[in-house]
Formats: C-alpha cells, structure tokens, sequence
C-alpha cells in the first residue's frame, strides 16, 4: 500500500523547516517505520553526492542520514542552484540540464513536475511514511501557478501539513494568520496544526497569541519549541554562518580563520566542523580586514569569475598574501582553488561571458570549464600527514599543474577502481588548492591541520575533539523535538491524512 504522509512548510523560508524534517524522520525511524525523506524542489547551493553520483541539496543528505539511509536523487529530484540574482542551474533527478532564469520560473513546473511525481511514487511504494519538506513559504500568491514544493505537492501526496512559524524573526502570529489568509480553501484543507519554533523565554507569555491563532485559523498547536542552540546538526542555509560566529572560543590561544564569502558561495558547509573546534574561531570575510588571521580560505562559488572579480575588488587576494607572508596558511577549495590558479578559461560559456581570465596566480594551476559536470564520491588520504580524507567533488572546472607539483591529496575513485593525485600543495604545506568538498569533515585530519596553526605560533597541539556522530545527533535532536512537539498530534495527522 502506498506511504503515508505528512508534510512540514513554513511561514518563511530559514524557520527550521529542513531540520524538523530531520527530527521527525529520526522519531518516525526509531518507532520500527520504514521513513523516507523528500523535498520536491530545494533552491540551495549546499549539495551533496549521492553513492551513485547524483546531486542533491545537502540538507536532503543529512534527512536520510536521519532515516539511515544512504542518499538518494528521489529524495530531492529538483534541485536550484542559484548562479546569480536572475539564473541558476537546474538539477534534475540528480543531474545537471540546463539553466533556469528567473523570467522563466515556471518551467520547472512545465517541464518537471513529473520527474517530482515519479520520484515520489518511487519512495511511496517503497517506504512506510514519506516525510515531505516544502520551501520557502506556500501563501508567495505570485509564485503559485510554478510551485512543485508546497501545496503542490501537498496535493499530489495527500499529505497533512504541519506549519511552522520562526519567533525569533518577530511577527509569528501574524505570519501564521497570515499565511491561513492567503491560501485558498482547497489549500486550507491540508493545513491540520501548526508549530512555533526557536522560542527563548517563558512560554506561557504565549497563551494569548496561541490561542488568537486556532481561533482564527481553526487549527490546534502542535507544540512551542525552544530554541535548538547547541543541538550541533548541520544547516542548510547561509544563515548558517551567524550561529558560528557566536562559537568564539574564550580561550586566548586560539587560532582565527577566515573564510572569503563571496558571492554564489557553496558548500559553505565545508567549514562547519571547523567553528566546532575548541581552540578555532571562524571569522567570516566579505572584505580586507587589519585583524591577524592564521589562514585564509577561499570556498567554492556557482560564479568563480564572479568570485574572482569580487575578491579582487575587496582586498581579499591582498589580504591572503598578507597572511602567508606573515606564516599563515592560504588555502582554496573547489572554485576558491581556482581562482587561486593562474588562469580560468571558459571556452563554452559555461560560467560566464568570459573566453579566460587571469586567476590570482598564487598557484601554478591553470583551470577549464567544461561538461559534462563532475559530480562523484572520493575517499583517499592526505599526503602529507597520512591521514585518512573522505568527501566529494561537484564541479565543472578542470584544474591542471604541472607534474612535479607537489599534490595535495591522494584519492581513491570510481569505487576504488581508480588512484590520482589531487590538488596542489606549496610552502611546505602553507598554500594549497583541492576540489575536495568535505575535507575537514574526518577529526584526525581536521585537528591534524589546526595543531599545525598552533604550531606555527609556537602553541602546543591539542588532542583530537571528540565531537558526537551525526547519528547520535539526530537522536538527541529527535528526543528534543518528541519533548517539545504534540507526538499524538502527529500520529493522529498519519493515521488520518487529509
């Protein structure tokens, strides 16, 4: 019989949406269901390979790890990754097809909701429940003749929908009351609860507005959650950055490293396990700054030209040389590897309107765009320090150095059927470039890298954080959400469906 549903949208976009999802398909999980996650459409530049070589938002990865399953394109068979403010790439079942402009938003509905419908009627023939994530929010009126993710869907899966309203960002109840207003009936009829998030105070402060909301809406509250703090599960979003910079470590011996946030910065989620150090203070660069930093680090971006440009404007290639002359460490990962090179070719338009243009030169390596997009797994080591590296490359860019050159890492592809250096790796380690996305994820390489900060302060090592396992997060986080979340609320909303 097919799956049943329930689904989590939200007043806005950044209300938790993505990591209640989580929660619930761990609390559904631990209860001997066969729960998958799934996100029709998702709008993010954080991604994720698949063991197949698919691509889908990161946030959809850390939902299977929920459900213990490896990730899977059904689980987000359309995925957006915005270019610039008006293009984006389109990613469908997993793979890159084109572009998408903004003028033209309605063709992801024209042309593929239907890859939406069969993923999902995969996962609903396979799976006990399907827990569904919208975006953004379901009452954007001039946005719902194209929406896939929403009610949308909602419709398609027959599936509850549970709405979620952020009280950190101010005007919860009207964002409540006001998205009931906007919907139409047939809309309205999905919508059986809703849920306030990310509260810091007294809750019964909140009876008043509660209750205003089910008179006007209809709806009972499904719960009052507090704010998560330091549940530890990884974001979606950019947001993402504020919590860690308020993770500044107190301790005076701490190394401060900066990272460029230039613009289509992706797999900004690279640099998560490393604001989770003790001794690491991540501090976020949007343009030259006096204060002493012990590394620079340049991520990846959707428009390494357009990073490029904005790192030159900025002071920020001024800024890394400044630090690796002063014993710093300067290091470039995916596009910020590229444009660390000597040059960027873009023959076919694939980025820009650029044929080539010249890198910052700090490192001998000379990059091509090209299709079709790599996107795979890699495993290997690191070579200088031996240790173990685990994660994946999503890019169109080619890098080439020279064959002495020293490399970075050593990987291990195509499921182990294939070994070649990787990177590049100057100034006894000091400068380095990879297209690695996730490498400080593996602890004995991540504390490996800091202790090397450290000791180019003349600062003594630490010994490796011993930081708790995705999987255990998910539980803790899931025993969090049963505490704050009306569990039968959400039994009843499976059993009854809409």
């Amino acid at each position: 019989m097919p799956a049943r549903t329930i689904m989590i949208q939200g007043t806005a976009s950044h209300v938790g949406k993505s990591v209640l999802t989580a929660a619930l398909c761990r609390s559904l999980l631990r209860r001997g269901l066969r729960v998958a996650p799934f996100k029709a459409q998702n709008m993010s530049n954080n991604s994720f390979v698949t063991p197949d070589g698919k691509e889908i938002g990161r946030a959809q990865a850390v939902q299977a790890a929920a459900c213990r399953l490896p990730p899977r394109a059904d689980f987000n068979p359309i995925l957006i990754k915005p270019e610039s403010p008006t293009t984006a790439q389109l990613v469908v079942g997993g793979e890159a097809v084109g572009s998408l402009s903004a003028k033209d938003f309605g063709l992801v509905r024209r042309e593929h909701w239907r890859a939406a419908q069969e993923a999902f009627q995969r996962l609903s023939q396979a799976f006990d429940v399907v827990v569904l994530e919208g975006a953004g929010s379901p009452a954007e009126v001039n946005l719902r003749h194209c929406d896939v993710v929403n009610m949308q869907m909602a419709r398609y899966a027959s599936a509850p929908v549970l709405l979620v309203g952020d009280i950190e960002r101010g005007g919860v109840f009207a964002s409540l009351v006001g998205t009931w207003t906007l919907l139409d009936e047939a809309d309205r009829r999905h919508l059986k609860a809703f849920a306030i998030n990310k509260f810091r105070g007294e809750a019964t402060l909140l009876h008043d507005g509660v209750e205003r909301v089910s008179r006007e809406t209809g709806l009972p509250c499904g719960g009052v959650l507090p704010h998560w703090g330091d549940l530890d599960v990884p974001e979606e979003d950019a947001l993402g950055w504020d919590g860690w910079q308020r993770r500044t470590p107190e301790r005076a011996d701490r190394v401060v490293i900066g990272i460029a946030d230039v613009p289509g910065i992706s797999n900004f989620t690279d640099f998560e396990p490393l604001a989770g150090e003790p001794d690491v203070e991540v501090v976020r660069l949007s343009e030259a700054t006096d204060r002493p930093l012990d590394a620079v680090i340049f991520p990846g971006s959707k428009q390494t030209i357009q990073a490029l440009r904005f790192v030159r404007e900025r002071g920020l290639d001024r800024l890394a040389g400044r630090v690796l002359s002063a014993g710093g460490t300067v290091g470039g990962i995916c596009g910020g590897y590229q444009l660390l090179g000597s040059l960027i070719r873009d023959p076919e338009r694939l980025e820009s309107s650029y044929e080539a243009v010249d890198g910052l030169g700090m490192l001998p390596a000379e990059t091509t765009f090209a299709v079709p997009k790599i996107v795979e797994q890699a495993s290997g080591r690191h070579a200088e320090s031996g240790c173990s590296v685990v994660g994946y490359q999503v890019r169109m860019g080619r890098t080439l150095v020279p064959a002495e050159a020293q490399p970075f890492l050593e990987l291990t592809v195509n499921h182990g059927s294939e070994h070649r250096p990787e990177g590049i790796c100057l100034h006894g380690g000091r400068l380095f470039g990879t297209s690695l996305h996730g490498l400080f994820d593996q602890a004995p390489f991540r504390r490996w890298w800091v202790n090397r900060l450290r000791a180019s302060k003349g600062w003594t090592g630490l010994p490796e954080t011993q930081r708790l396992s995705l999987d255990t997060r998910l539980d803790r986080l899931a025993d969090f959400v049963e505490r704050h979340l009306d569990v039968s609320l959400i039994d009843r909303l499976l059993e009854e469906g809409v």
